[in-house]
């Protein structure tokens, strides 16, 4: 059993960014899903929908939910549906799923603490050479 991985955004960009990541890594580790919120969409319906992939994804190891922006809909409904077993992480970014799919074997919160991590640390400024 591992860890399922639920990616909950704005629109396509979770979609998007796991095809990247896909790509990059050359493999899906873990069972992922991905739920694009649209613009004009019922936030009830939506987590309803988000409940659903998190009954699938999880095996009893937990589901980890990543999200794209704090406050916003798509992390609403996310932080609705936090429990022991399902954690979540706001400001998804490519080095954080990079970072996620590095360590599929991880217990849940270890794992969300690893996409912190490479959340945090995929953000740098590329400066000129002084």
């Amino acid at each position: 059993m591992s860890v399922g991985l639920l990616i909950i955004t704005h629109g396509d960009i979770g979609r998007s960014l796991l095809d990247t990541a896909v790509v990059v890594m050359g493999t899906c580790p873990m069972q992922t899903r991905t739920l694009g919120i649209p613009m004009a969409s019922d936030p009830e319906l939506q987590q309803e929908r988000a409940q659903q992939y998190i009954e699938e994804l999880e095996q009893g190891d937990g589901v980890l939910i990543l999200t794209d922006l704090y406050g916003s809909t798509p992390s609403n409904i996310a932080c609705r549906l936090r429990t022991e077993q399902v954690a979540v992480i706001t400001g998804l970014n490519l080095p954080m799923l990079i970072r996620v799919f590095n360590y599929p074997a991880l217990d849940l919160y270890t794992l969300a603490e690893k996409a912190l991590g490479g959340g945090r640390e995929g953000v740098v400024p590329c400066m000129p050479d002084s």
